[in-house]
């Protein structure tokens, strides 16, 4: 994205918010693929980052414990990396981040995949981040070498199956709707319950895919004001290719349709959830 503005600057950040999305309505409706179908690979469970016994589901919500991030310090180091990557792609977008993310979904599949991997020299250089964030990698697997294979992300219902059968179950590919049923658990309907790394999720009925999700950063790596971020993609925009876009909590509060409004009186606001291998 390009800007007249400086995009740091609070001023630009609450006008352009509220013109910009006073003029598109804010459709966040399309959800659209935005991983290449020659990238979508049958998936493989793997067995060489499961410990015996693992292969089982304490929380009942269809993940194996093998991809919980059980430890305290590979559930922080997730958590700032997923933020971090989300967030550098409204300000120094990646090369492949421009092709693949297109819509609200797409942007959390990018940050969450690439907040599992090892973050190599080579990995540094194509994601083009200004600064070495100095944080650690996520130390129990790195992905794609992790239990459920190529597959990130839990696409149907149901009970977590047998080792053997539970690669039609996950996917790399999730649309909101999915992240929402299958991925998350339900933390609260209050905005001051987020943590960074949550997900905020809205249901718009009428639109041809009414779920949207938003990426709550908590405080910016780029920004020196406020402690609230949440960054998302708006998706299609009246027929034009959408945006990623950084707002402050305080802001979307008072967003001029009501609808859009993270509050617990706006019936459209489904709350905060947080990732099922937080647990």
């Amino acid at each position: 994205m390009r800007h007249d503005l400086n995009p740091r600057s609070p001023v630009f950040l609450s006008v352009a918010f509220l013109v910009s999305l006073i003029a598109g309505g804010m459709t966040l409706s399309r959800m659209g693929r935005s991983i290449s179908a020659s990238t979508l690979q049958p998936n493989r469970i793997s067995t060489s980052t499961a410990q015996p016994g693992t292969w089982t589901d304490r929380w009942g919500d269809g993940f194996p414990d093998a991809v919980r991030l059980d430890v305290k310090q590979d559930r922080e180091n997730f958590v700032r990396w997923i933020t971090l990557l989300a967030e550098a792609q409204f300000y120094h977008p990646a090369p492949a981040a421009q092709i693949e993310i297109d819509d609200c979904s797409a942007l959390v599949r990018f940050a969450f995949r690439n907040a599992l991997v090892s973050h190599t020299a080579a990995w540094r250089r194509s994601m083009g981040l200004p600064f070495d964030p100095g944080f650690e990698d996520v130390a129990k697997f790195a992905y794609p070498d992790w239990p459920l294979g190529r597959g990130l992300f839990r696409t149907q219902p149901g009970p977590l199956e047998a080792r053997s059968q539970a690669g039609a179950a996950f996917a790399e590919f999730a649309d909101s709707a999915a992240l929402l049923h299958y991925n998350s658990f339900f933390v609260s309907r209050q905005i001051d319950a987020a943590r960074p790394g949550d997900l905020l999720f809205f249901h718009q009925p009428g639109q041809q895919q009414p779920y949207h999700t938003m990426l709550f950063v908590g405080p910016s790596y780029f920004q020196p004001h406020g402690q609230k971020w949440i960054v998302y993609h708006t998706g299609d925009l009246n027929g034009h290719r959408g945006e990623i876009r950084e707002v402050d909590t305080s802001l979307l509060m008072r967003h001029p349709d009501p609808h859009w409004r993270p509050v617990e009186a706006n019936p459209r606001f489904l709350g905060v959830y947080r990732f099922d291998i937080l647990r």
